[in-house]
């Protein structure tokens, strides 16, 4: 299978996919899902092995990077098989790993030797009653000494993301930036993502932009703007005397569309041609009728690529025109 396949139409190279692998997990933060949200029945999701097919498919089309998902992956049971298979597989250049840390104490050692090069973590507080508020569950701690296990392993990179709201954390910017990289981990600060209907609070109210993230952090950091790419939207900043950085994913103030390389599938095998759109193929229903048949699945994902759109179109003043929560969808 030639590379050139996947293609978008407007001739962006898909060479990154991300994959969730359960839509399940162990938090409920207030601006991912709901508290009472009901997760998918076990018939309704692709098995594991699914899941690695998919991968070691897209991998031969031209693939070099991919992430795994969730929800919170690493609750899946026999998640680490999984990852293996598909970081042995030739021609794949990264395996990496989203995760909200509560698993990480025990596992940071297992995730090195399977091959997963990179991780990045969930953390939008310091503060220990704040992060029961914005997790609903009470597992700071738990979290830290996830990430301090991650710190001491030779691990390729591995980042914080956070997710800001004014006037819930904005005034945690240095304080998470200085935990990083105090680290040696790179940070990424992000915007919200309309993604689902929540009840928790206004989302055009908590909007942060990106341009003021960085505009805080220069009051204590010298940041220039940095050229490195690592295969999504982040835009990177060198911190002077430091050798890592800090980053902001802006889907609302900087649109970042025109260099989109990635697709998504989600736990139902639903292939998404874009976060902020609903465009999709079904590619479990393929599987299933299919098990075998590698040459339909690749035109299956070819012909999806053609429903990629150019942008997406995201409005914090209107009710959300993605109902589905980012649990759903795969970070």
């Amino acid at each position: 299978m030639s590379t050139n396949a996947l293609i978008d139409p407007f001739g962006r190279r898909i060479d990154y996919l991300r994959i969730s692998v359960t839509d399940r997990c162990d938090f409920r933060c207030t601006y991912c899902m709901d508290e009472d949200v009901s997760f998918l029945a076990k018939e309704q999701i692709l098995s594991l092995e699914e899941i690695v097919y998919v991968a070691k498919t897209f991998i031969r089309m031209g693939t070099k990077r991919i992430r795994i998902t969730g929800g919170e992956p690493l609750v899946r049971k026999n998640v680490l098989w999984a990852l293996e298979q598909i970081a042995n597989t030739a021609g794949l250049e990264e395996l990496t790993i989203t995760t909200n840390g509560s698993q990480l104490k025990k596992m940071a050692h297992d995730l090195l030797n399977v091959g997963v090069a990179r991780i990045n973590i969930s953390l939008d507080t310091l503060k220990a009653d704040r992060f029961l508020a914005l997790t609903r569950k009470d597992k700071f701690h738990q979290v830290i000494e996830g990430i301090e296990a991650v710190a001491k392993l030779p691990f390729k990179r591995v980042k914080i993301n956070s997710v800001m709201l004014n006037n819930h954390n904005d005034d945690e910017l240095y304080d998470l930036a200085k935990f990083a990289l105090d680290r040696n981990m790179d940070i990424s600060f992000i915007e919200e993502m309309p993604l689902g209907v929540i009840t928790n609070h206004d989302r055009a109210e908590t909007y942060l932009s990106s341009d003021d993230v960085i505009k805080a952090l220069s009051e204590h950091y010298t940041l220039t703007p940095s050229t490195m790419q690592t295969g999504g939207p982040t835009r990177y900043y060198h911190v002077e005397g430091s050798s890592h950085k800090v980053g902001v994913i802006s889907p609302h103030s900087h649109n970042f569309c025109d260099t989109c390389n990635r697709v998504r599938m989600t736990v139902e095998g639903r292939l998404l041609l874009c976060l902020g759109n609903d465009h999709s193929k079904d590619l479990k229903s393929i599987l299933r009728q299919y098990p075998n048949d590698s040459d339909i699945l690749e035109k299956a994902i070819i012909e999806a690529l053609a429903l990629k759109p150019q942008q997406h179109h995201f409005n914090l003043e209107e009710a959300p025109q993605i109902l589905r929560f980012m649990s759903a969808t795969g970070g």
